[in-house]
């Protein structure tokens, strides 16, 4: 198997949107004789789906896919979040699978279906089914402010697994993706690396994730201090980077979103975990940030600084730090009401059925004569 991956061909690969299919839409909603901004955020979202699918008019959404990356971190271990280290991943996964999670039941709700790719749970393998565990790399994952997550080899099966995930996506037809991760620790490793890519702080990066008071907010900043020291000498190369103070979920979602660009397949982000991939990506092809959306503001202070260098703007401010791709799914709406608004065909008028005959039912009168 080849364990290389030539990081400098997605600066190629990876082309712009369609521009001319961009102010098509615009040019196609002014000449309607609608008012410039009418509809507000929903006309940027509708000529930015039309560039991302390269037509005007825009298709409406139609496929959209909730897809969750799971892993379990080292750092957990510490104690940097109220959720368990030990199977709390693994039952956030079964929550998702038997649709009892919320992120499941909103994708219901707004008819997109559930992928989960378990990369590193720390837990038997045979406890999921099969086409989750297709392309775990590993149990768990090393203690970042001590050790690296993964081996370089580990690092690049990881990437290579999200790559072929986003062809996998791609090739069945999903037109959109709403991008969670599943995983106890997330957050902190997610403020390490924008630390790290945003040359600040421990203090500026760590947030509250899962609800930790003020005493855990300290063990977490000093790990991510500790993790800050091991990344900065490996901030020239990305995977090594990802390999240090990463891990496998982190280093497959930052092949995923990458591949999902030369795909020309939109994404949406969730949280603070995928801001930071999208983060790491954006050093690997600098065109990549124009094929994603922010669904959400979640309130992590590594979240908004890994926006503000992304330029991208976050569709709603719900707060939402539960992870599991909550905040993504919320954007769904806006999307599909962004496409259905200036798709080519009108739906059908609404014309109300006639209404069917009800049988007689027997008055208070007729039920005291039968008395």
């Amino acid at each position: 198997m080849d364990t290389t991956v030539d990081l400098d061909t997605f600066s190629s690969l990876v082309e712009r949107p369609d521009d001319s299919a961009r102010r098509a839409a615009e040019e196609r909603w002014q000449e309607a004789g609608r008012p410039r901004g009418g509809l507000g955020k929903l006309e940027e979202l509708g000529s930015w789906l039309s560039s991302v699918q390269g037509r005007s008019p825009v298709r409406p959404v139609s496929a959209p896919k909730v897809l969750l990356f799971a892993a379990d971190h080292g750092v957990a271990a510490l104690g940097v979040s109220r959720l368990p280290a030990d199977g709390g991943t693994a039952a956030r996964v079964r929550a998702v699978l038997d649709g009892s999670a919320p992120v499941a039941r909103l994708a219901a709700r707004y008819g997109a279906d559930v992928r989960v790719v378990d990369l590193a749970v720390d837990t038997d393998p045979a406890d999921f089914p099969d086409e989750v565990v297709a392309h775990r790399i590993r149990r768990g994952s090393g203690r970042i402010d001590v050790e690296d997550a993964l081996t370089p080899e580990e690092t690049v099966r990881a990437f290579r697994a999200g790559m072929a995930v986003a062809d996998e996506e791609a090739d069945t037809g999903t037109d959109l993706v709403l991008l969670g991760d599943l995983g106890v620790g997330s957050t902190t490793v997610a403020a390490v690396l924008v630390g790290a890519l945003c040359g600040t702080d421990a203090a500026a990066v760590c947030g509250r994730g899962s609800g930790i008071d003020d005493r855990v907010w300290m063990v977490k900043c000093a790990t991510i201090r500790d993790a800050l020291r091991r990344a900065r000498p490996v901030l020239g190369d990305q995977l090594a980077l990802l390999g240090a103070t990463g891990g496998a979920d982190f280093a497959a979602i930052t092949g995923f979103l990458l591949q999902a660009a030369v795909r020309r397949l939109p994404v949406v982000l969730d949280g603070v975990v995928s801001s930071a991939c999208a983060l790491v990506a954006q050093r690997i092809a600098f065109r990549s940030p124009e094929w994603w959306r922010a669904g959400q503001s979640s309130g992590e202070p590594a979240q908004a600084k890994a926006y503000d260098r992304l330029t991208l703007t976050p569709l709603q401010d719900q707060g939402i730090t539960l992870g599991e791709g909550v905040g993504a799914v919320l954007a769904l709406p806006l999307l599909q009401a962004a496409g259905d608004a200036l798709a080519e065909e009108a739906p059908r008028p609404f014309v109300p059925s006639a209404p069917k005959e009800q049988p007689k039912l027997p008055s208070a009168a007729d039920l005291l004569r039968r008395l």
